[in-house]
C-alpha cells in the first residue's frame, strides 16, 4: 500500500470559498429544459410544468449560481420571445443547436423555478445578435420596480415583484469561431464594454462577467483575455473560463491526471487577470468564472450536436463512468485549491445534457458524476487551506508529475473537510492527515465513491452500479487520522477538530 502525507496548517489558508463556486447551468439545449426540468406531460410535474423528480434530486446537490438560458443558444436568442402569455410565444429555429425552441420556458419561469429551489440566478445575454440596448431592457424588465416601459411590461406579464438578478453573463464563448455573431477580439471587447456601461447605469449593483478563452486549443488563447481585460477591466468584475474533457485514447491513468491541466488553465488566466491589473495600474482585479465545466467527449459530434429542426432532441447526451466522476471530482478540487481567485464555477449542465441525471419518459436515474457534487454539497462553508501532498506519482503520460492523492481542504471553525482522489488504476493508499497546530479527533461523516471497473456506469436496468456509501475506515493516532483508499476511488469527509 502507498502513503501520502496531506500536509495542512491553519495559518496556511487561501481564501474564503465562494459558494457560487458549486453551480449549475441550465441550456435551451437538446432535452436540458423540455423533457428535463420543465415536462408538462410527465406525471412528475406539477401545475407549472415543473418537474419534481428531478428537481428533487437536483435539491440533494444544492447547486448555487445557476447560469441560463446558454451556452451557444443565447448568441441567437432574443429574450422578448420567452415571455408574456405563452399562447402568444413564437416557436422559432434555434441556429446554434438546429433545433425548435418552443418558447415556453423563459425568464418568469426561470425565475420561479430559481426561486422554489434557492439558485441565484445567472443570466447571459446575446452578444452575438443581440444589442447592448437589448442587454438593457432585459435588465431592466427583470429588475425595475415600475413605472418605466420594461418593468411595467414585467408587471403585466403577473410579475410585479423585480427578480433583482445581479450576476450577469456578457455574451457566450465569443472567441470561438462557432459562435453565432463572433468576432475577433477588439470588436467584442467594445460592444462588451457598451454593454457593460448601459446595464450598469441601469442597476449599478448588477456583477457582469466578461467572454474569456473557452478553450486552450484555440489560436486566441490568452490574447483574446490580455485585450478584451486591457479595454473592459474597469467595467466587468469576472472573465469566464471553460473547460472539457475526455478520455478519448482510451487511457484511464492518464486521464485521471487531468487535474494537472484544469490547475494549468485557471492559474494561466489569473496570471492574465494580474498582468492587465498591473499595466492599467488599478487596485481592482477580476476574478473568474469558470461557468461552464464537465466531461464531455463522447456526444460531441454528428447526431449528438444536430438537432435536425426537432422539438427537445437527444443532443450531448453523455452516460458517465466511475472515470468520470473521479474527474469531476478533480474539477472541484482544483476549484477549493483557487479558491482566491474562482469565485464562480457552473458545471454543464444540470439534466440530460451532459449532466449527472439523464430521463426517459417518467423515469430517471442518477448518473455517476452527481455524486462527487453531493459529497460537497454539505461540505463547502469555510476556507480554503494550502494543502502540501507528500506521495508518489502516477503513470501518467501527459502528466508525469501527478501525485496518486488528488486533495483539497477547507477548514470550517471545528470541522475540516477533505476530498481525495486516489489516481491509481491498481494501488491502494493510506493518505495519513495532519492539521499540525489542532488536532483530528473523529469522523463525523464520509462517503466513497470507488469500484474494480473505470467503465462501470449506471442505465436504467442498474440505476445505482455506481454511487457514494458510507464510509468510516479512519484511525486517529496523536491527532492525526490515516484513510486508506482502494484503487479508483474519491473520499469525501467531515473531520472534528479539536
Amino acid at each position: 500500500m502507498n502513503k501520502t502525507n496531506i500536509s495542512l496548517h491553519p495559518a496556511f489558508t487561501i481564501d474564503t470559498v465562494d459558494p457560487r463556486v458549486f453551480g449549475g447551468f441550465l441550456e435551451h439545449l437538446g432535452r436540458a429544459v423540455y423533457e428535463g426540468v420543465y415536462h408538462p406531460g410527465s406525471v412528475h410535474a406539477d401545475n407549472k410544468g415543473f418537474r419534481w423528480d428531478v428537481l428533487d434530486a437536483l435539491k440533494r446537490l444544492k447547486f448555487t449560481a445557476m447560469r441560463y438560458p446558454g451556452g451557444n443558444f443565447v448568441s441567437g436568442y432574443d429574450w422578448l420571445d420567452g415571455v408574456g402569455p405563452r399562447e402568444n410565444r413564437p416557436t422559432k429555429m434555434d441556429l446554434a443547436w438546429q433545433s425548435a425552441e418552443p418558447n415556453q420556458f423563459g425568464t418568469n419561469e426561470f425565475m420561479e423555478m430559481s426561486n422554489e429551489m434557492d439558485w441565484t440566478p445567472m443570466m447571459a445575454v446575446n452578444l452575438g445578435t443581440g444589442t447592448p440596448a437589448e442587454a438593457r431592457n432585459w435588465l431592466e424588465y427583470c429588475n425595475g420596480k415600475g413605472g418605466t416601459y420594461w418593468a411595467d411590461k414585467r408587471i403585466s406579464h403577473g410579475y410585479d415583484k423585480p427578480h433583482d438578478i445581479k450576476l450577469w453573463c456578457l455574451g457566450n464563448e465569443m472567441d470561438g469561431p462557432w459562435q453565432i455573431g463572433h468576432v475577433p477580439a477588439e470588436e467584442y471587447a467594445i460592444r462588451a464594454q457598451q454593454t457593460a456601461r448601459l446595464m450598469k447605469m441601469c442597476d449599478p449593483e448588477v456583477e457582469l462577467v466578461l467572454c474569456g478563452s473557452c478553450a486552450v486549443n484555440l489560436p486566441t488563447y490568452m490574447e483574446w483575455d490580455r485585450k478584451a481585460l486591457e479595454y473592459c477591466h474597469n467595467d466587468v468584475d469576472y472573465i469566464s473560463l471553460h473547460c472539457y474533457v475526455g478520455n478519448d485514447a482510451n487511457d484511464t491513468e492518464d486521464f485521471l491526471a487531468v487535474g494537472l491541466a484544469i490547475d494549468k488553465q485557471i492559474e494561466e488566466l489569473d496570471f492574465a487577470t494580474r498582468y492587465v491589473q498591473a499595466k492599467t495600474r488599478s487596485k481592482k482585479r477580476v476574478k473568474l468564472s469558470f461557468d461552464e465545466w464537465n466531461v464531455w467527449y463522447r456526444a460531441r459530434s454528428g447526431e449528438h450536436v444536430d438537432g435536425r429542426g426537432k422539438l427537445a432532441p437527444p443532443l450531448l447526451e453523455e452516460v458517465y463512468n466511475l472515470e468520470d466522476a473521479l474527474v469531476v471530482m478533480q474539477f472541484l478540487n482544483s476549484f477549493i485549491r483557487h479558491a482566491d481567485s474562482v469565485k464562480i464555477a457552473n458545471i454543464a449542465q444540470i439534466v440530460n445534457v451532459i449532466a449527472p441525471i439523464l430521463t426517459r419518459g417518467d423515469e430517471m436515474v442518477i448518473q455517476s458524476i452527481f455524486y462527487p457534487i453531493e459529497m460537497f454539497a454539505n461540505r463547502r462553508t469555510g476556507t480554503s487551506l494550502q494543502v502540501g501532498v507528500d506521495g508518489p506519482t502516477v503513470a501518467s503520460k501527459t502528466h508525469p508529475t501527478a501525485k496518486q492523492i488528488d486533495a483539497s481542504a477547507i477548514l470550517n471553525e471545528n470541522e475540516l473537510y477533505c476530498f481525495f482522489v486516489n489516481r491509481s488504476t491498481t494501488e491502494s493508499a493510506e493518505v495519513r492527515v495532519d492539521l499540525s497546530t489542532r488536532q483530528l479527533t473523529s469522523l463525523s461523516s464520509g462517503e466513497i465513491i470507488t469500484g474494480t471497473d473505470p467503465k462501470a456506469f449506471n442505465d436504467f436496468g442498474q440505476p445505482e452500479k455506481v454511487r457514494s456509501e458510507e464510509f468510516n475506515e479512519v484511525i486517529f493516532r496523536d491527532g492525526v487520522a490515516l484513510i486508506s483508499l482502494p484503487p479508483l476511488s474519491a473520499f469525501g469527509g467531515t473531520f472534528v477538530v479539536a
